[in-house]
């Protein structure tokens, strides 16, 4: 272990933002999913899913497994990201580099 590191946790405090990452993380992977399952269930369901033509002849299931997809899995990925950095965040920094609470400023010269 390095002696070194400023940020001390509670175990308590780890628990939780452990839990609370782990309710994120469960709730984007049914996110994803839903969005995975959607497809088979359209081609399954709707006719014109497979058998329209769209753009260049593309049925709109070909532009949605062609482009659609990676669209999906680009925003659901930055936004699992985002909010676990943001979570992890506002629950284990609650000080700043020069180990002075959030709340108080570091003391300095008085005007």
């Amino acid at each position: 272990m390095d002696d070194d590191v400023d940020a001390r946790h509670t175990p308590a405090e780890v628990d939780a933002t452990f839990r609370t990452l782990r309710r994120v993380a469960v709730g984007y992977f049914v996110v994803f999913l839903l969005g995975v399952a959607a497809f088979p269930v359209l081609s399954l369901t709707l006719d014109w899913w497979s058998q329209a033509r769209l753009v260049g002849g593309m049925s709109p299931g070909f532009l949605v497994a062609a482009f659609g997809l990676y669209l999906f899995f680009a925003v659901l990925g930055i936004a699992v990201s985002r909010l676990t950095s943001a979570v992890e965040h506002r629950m284990l920094d609650d000080t700043r580099d020069e180990g002075f609470p959030v709340t108080l400023e570091p003391p300095g010269e008085v005007p």
